[in-house]
């Protein structure tokens, strides 16, 4: 059974960091494409970040610059490190495991499994 269960997701105000983490049991990373997604209430789910198989990495342009994605294989967990967060990052955001890399923001399409999603919220 395939579990990606996301963890690190809280509360901060405007300009501060934070790490999600993305555990993941059923699968090996490092033969999937992996993604971080994100959904604020009433918007679509967008591709936030992405990590590929030959590691290249990809973003949105949102948060270009600010957002940075990385995995551990070891530990199979998949990561996403967050700067100079805004009120418009605030989402619940989602790991994803793809079967076709990413060559710009991820798609939706390509996930073949979800996570049950973390809470960041960014106050001003």
């Amino acid at each position: 059974q395939v579990q990606l269960v996301e963890s690190g997701g809280v509360s901060v105000q405007t300009g501060g960091s934070l790490r999600l983490s993305c555990a993941a049991s059923g699968i090996t990373l490092r033969s999937y494409h992996m993604a971080w997604f994100r959904q604020s209430p009433g918007k679509e789910r967008e591709g936030v970040a992405g990590i590929n198989r030959d590691g290249s990495t990809t973003y949105a342009e949102s948060v270009k610059g600010r957002f940075t994605i990385s995995q551990d294989n070891a530990k199979n967990t998949l990561y996403l490190q967050m700067t100079s967060l805004k009120p418009e990052d605030t989402a619940m955001y989602y790991c994803a495991a793809m079967l076709a890399p990413s060559t710009r923001a991820p798609m939706k399409a390509a996930v073949d499994y979800w996570g049950q999603g973390t809470q960041v919220t960014v106050s001003s």
